[in-house]
């Protein structure tokens, strides 16, 4: 597989992943909202609060999968291991920590503002512990990405 024909690939894993995020999020999370809310109308009004915070998380999400489309592009020019693929590969991981800890820090609000359950809280810390994940892979793959790009620099420099 080439570089160019592996980068296709990535683009449209990352197309894909971008349009089930709209359906999830603007789809899917506003119409079971709706129907959790027509059937336990004392929900009510947490219903616009809890899609808020949900949308905001969206958008460190979508700022991943930017970052993600520009290693691709680095990728299709043949410059895998660059400074500039560790960099966006270091924006990811603190891009994955911001939403895991913004994640984890919104539930807390919302169970002290009565909006949330305990065992929601409980279970939201999946999500939390994936961001982290992705956050601690990201910050390892950053850290090769840059030692490669070392090594590839020095390799240029002798004969």
């Amino acid at each position: 597989m080439t570089q160019k024909s592996f980068s296709k690939w990535l683009k449209g894993i990352i197309i894909g992943i971008a349009l089930c995020g709209l359906v999830i999020y603007g789809c899917m999370i506003p119409m079971f909202g709706r129907d959790l809310v027509d059937a336990n109308p004392e929900f009510a009004y947490c219903y616009e609060p809890w899609l808020a915070v949900l949308w905001i998380s969206a958008v460190p999400c979508y700022l991943v999968l930017y970052n993600g489309w520009r290693i691709t592009m680095e990728i299709a020019r043949d410059n895998s291991f660059s400074k500039e693929n560790a960099r966006y590969l270091k924006r990811i991981c603190m891009l994955a920590l911001l939403d895991s800890v913004y994640f984890f820090l919104a539930n807390l609000v919302m169970l002290f503002l009565d909006m949330n359950h305990p065992g929601i809280l409980l279970g939201s810390l999946f999500v939390d512990f994936a961001g982290v994940a992705v956050a601690v892979t990201a910050a390892a793959l950053s850290h090769l990405a840059l030692k490669a790009a070392k090594i590839q620099q020095e390799n240029q420099l002798t004969i």
